[in-house]
C-alpha cells in the first residue's frame, strides 16, 4: 500500500498546473524512485510520467540511500546497466521493476562484457529482473557481475528473484568472466571483501560458462601453496563473510554450477543444479569450494554432470578447510559424487561428508587428488547404483611422494549395486584410507572393513531402511555427527547409529 500511495502522490504532483516561469528542477530527495521505460520515445527525466528511455540515462544518475531504480515490465533495455552509488544501513538502493504489464523487465547485454555491473557498491538489492546476454557468443561476458577494486569492505548486497538466461560467454574461468552471477574482488593494494552477500531464489538457465562464481585477488595464504589462482599479484587472504547462496535453480550450465572462493563461513543450501559440465573443455563440478574456511553445503540437489572430467556433484578443492557437505541429494552425474582435490602445494583438511544420498553417480564415487588430504570423514551416506556401475569406489590419484593421508575415513556408509556386477575397484589406495562399519551389497569389498557387513540393507524406495534391515543400529558412534539424518531424524551421540543416511526405525 505504501508503494501505491507513493506512485499516486507523485502522479498527482506532476499533474499540477505549471508556473509561468518554471524554476530549476530540484534534485530528487533521498529515497526517491527513478523510472526507466526503454520502449518510450519522448525524452524523460526519470519520473513516472516521463521515464528515462536508455540505460545510459540510468547510469548517469548518482543513487543514494533508499533510492529505487525501476524498469517497466514488458520492456527491454539493451546494453550494460552500471549504476553509480549505493544505499545505507536500513535504506538500501533497490533496482527492480514496476508496472502491471505481463512479463518481466529485461536487461539484454547484447554481447557486452556485462549485462549488469555492480561495482564498488554496498547496501544494494537487485531483484525481479530478467537478464540475458547472448549476442556475439564465445567472448568473455556475464549476466550480473559484482566487482570490488581496492575498495575495502562492501556490505549487504542481495541478488534475488532474477531470471538469468542465455549468457553465451566463452570457456573462460577468470576473475572477470564468464558467468550468470560473477562475484569478483580485484585490485592489488587495498584488501577488499564482501560482508553480507545474499544470492537467492534466482532462476539461472543456459549459461556458458559458470553459474554462480566467486574469485578474489586477496587470496594468498600458506594453505593454498602454489595452487594460487589468480597467480599474478595475489594479496593477503581476505575472505568474504556472511555469504549465503540458496534456493537457486541452475539448469544447463556449460561449466561449474556454484563455485565458492575466498570466503569464511559461507552457506550454500537448498539449490537445484540440473545439468552442468555440459559444454566446457575444462574440469568442472556441481558445487565446490576453493581456498575457503568453514563452508556448509547442505540440502542441495545436484544432477546431470555431463562428463568425467571431474563432473561430480561436490568438490572440496585446494585450501578448503573445514567444509561440510550434508543432507544433499546427488544423482545421475557421469563424473561421480565427491572430489577432494588439493595439488601444487595446496592442502585440503577437515572435510566432513555426512548424511547424503547418491543415486546412479558414475565413474567413481569418491576421487582424491594427489596432494595432502587431512582429517577427512565420510560417514553415514547412502550410495545406490541401479543403472550405472562406477569403475572405482575410491579413485586415489596417489602419484606424488608428498601425498599424505591422515584418517581419511569412510564409516557407516551403505554401498549398493543393483545393476551389473563388477566395477567399484580401488585405484592407488593409500594406507591412510580407512574403512569401518560400512555395508556392501552387490559389491566385492577388497579392503579391510572392521565392523562392516556384506548384506542386503533392505532399502525402501525412498532409501529408508525396512524393518529387519541388518543396517539398523549396526554403525559405530561418530563424534560431532551433525545431530540429524537426511530425513530429519535425531542421531544418537553415544549409542550405535544405523549404517547409511537414515537413522529412524525400520519401516514396513
Amino acid at each position: 500500500m505504501t508503494q501505491r500511495r507513493t506512485y499516486a502522490a507523485l502522479a498527482a504532483a506532476l499533474a499540477l498546473p505549471l508556473l509561468t516561469t518554471a524554476p530549476a528542477r530540484a534534485a530528487a530527495p533521498p529515497g526517491a524512485p527513478h523510472y526507466v521505460d526503454c520502449s518510450a520515445t519522448a525524452p524523460g527525466d526519470g519520473s513516472l510520467r516521463r521515464p528515462w528511455t536508455t540505460l545510459t540515462e540510468a547510469n548517469a544518475h548518482p543513487y543514494g540511500p533508499g533510492d529505487r531504480l525501476l524498469f517497466r515490465r514488458g520492456t527491454t533495455c539493451t546494453g550494460t546497466l552500471a549504476p553509480r552509488g549505493g544505499g545505507a544501513p536500513g535504506a538500501p538502493f533497490t533496482i527492480a521493476d514496476y508496472g502491471a504489464a505481463p512479463g518481466r523487465a529485461v536487461i539484454d547485454g547484447n554481447g557486452a562484457h556485462d549485462a549488469v555491473l555492480l561495482a564498488d557498491t554496498q547496501y544494494l538489492r537487485l531483484t525481479r529482473l530478467e537478464i540475458t546476454n547472448a549476442a556475439a557468443p564465445g567472448t568473455e561476458r556475464n549476466g550480473v557481475r559484482l566487482r570490488l577494486t581496492d575498495h575495502g569492505v562492501a556490505k549487504d548486497i542481495t541478488l534475488d528473484h532474477l531470471a538469468i538466461h542465455d549468457v553465451r560467454g566463452g570457456d573462460f574461468k577468470t576473475i572477470t568472466g564468464s558467468s550468470a552471477i560473477h562475484v569478483a574482488v580485484e585490485g592489488t593494494t587495498v584488501p577488499s571483501w564482501y560482508d553480507g552477500l545474499d544470492i537467492h531464489h534466482n532462476d539461472i538457465r543456459d549459461v556458458d560458462r559458470e553459474g554462480v562464481y566467486f574469485k578474489s585477488r586477496f587470496s594468498k595464504r600458506d594453505l593454498v601453496g602454489s595452487q594460487q589462482d589468480p597467480v599474478a599479484f595475489p594479496g593477503p587472504w581476505t575472505p568474504s563473510l556472511n555469504v549465503r547462496v540458496h534456493h537457486n535453480t541452475l539448469t544447463s550450465i556449460a561449466g561449474d554450477g556454484i563455485k565458492i572462493d575466498t570466503t569464511r563461513g559461507a552457506r550454500v543450501d537448498h539449490n537445484r543444479v540440473d545439468g552442468f559440465q555440459l559444454r566446457s573443455q575444462a574440469a568442472n563440478a556441481g558445487i565446490w569450494t576453493f581456498n575457503t574456511d568453514d563452508t556448509t553445503v547442505e540440502y542441495n540437489e545436484v544432477s546431470g554432470g555431463g562428463n568425467t572430467k571431474d563432473g561430480m556433484s561436490f568438490d572440496a578443492d585446494g585450501a578448503s578447510q573445514d567444509t561440510v557437505f550434508q543432507y544433499n541429494h546427488s544423482h545421475d552425474n557421469k563424473g561421480g559424487f565427491l572430489l577432494i582435490c588439493p595439488y601444487s602445494g595446496a592442502r585440503t583438511l577437515g572435510t566432513v561428508v555426512r548424511y547424503n544420498l547418491s543415486v546412479d553417480d558414475g565413474a567413481r564415487l569418491v576421487q582424491n587428488c594427489w596432494g595432502p588430504i587431512l582429517d577427512t570423514r565420510i560417514h553415514n551416506n547412502t550410495f545406490v547404483n541401479r543403472t550405472t556401475v562406477p569403475a572405482y569406489l575410491v579413485q586415489d590419484d596417489a602419484g606424488s611422494p608428498a601425498t599424505t593421508r591422515h584418517e581419511l575415513a569412510l564409516t557407516n556408509n551403505i554401498f549398493v549395486n543393483e545393476g551389473t556386477p563388477g566395477g567399484y575397484a580401488f585405484k592407488n589406495p593409500t594406507p591412510g584410507l580407512a574403512f569401518s562399519h560400512n555395508l556392501f551389497d552387490g559389491i566385492a569389498m577388497t579392503r579391510p572393513n572392521p565392523g562392516g557387513l556384506t548384506a542386503d540393507p533392505l532399502l525402501r524406495p525412498d532409501l529408508r531402511l525396512a524393518t529387519g534391515s541388518p543396517a539398523l543400529s549396526a554403525g559405530t558412534p561418530i563424534e560431532d555427527n551433525g545431530g540429524r539424518d537426511w530425513f530429519g531424524n535425531a542421531v544418537p551421540a553415544t549409542s550405535p547409529p544405523n549404517i547409511g543416511a537414515y537413522e529412524g526405525p525400520g519401516v514396513n
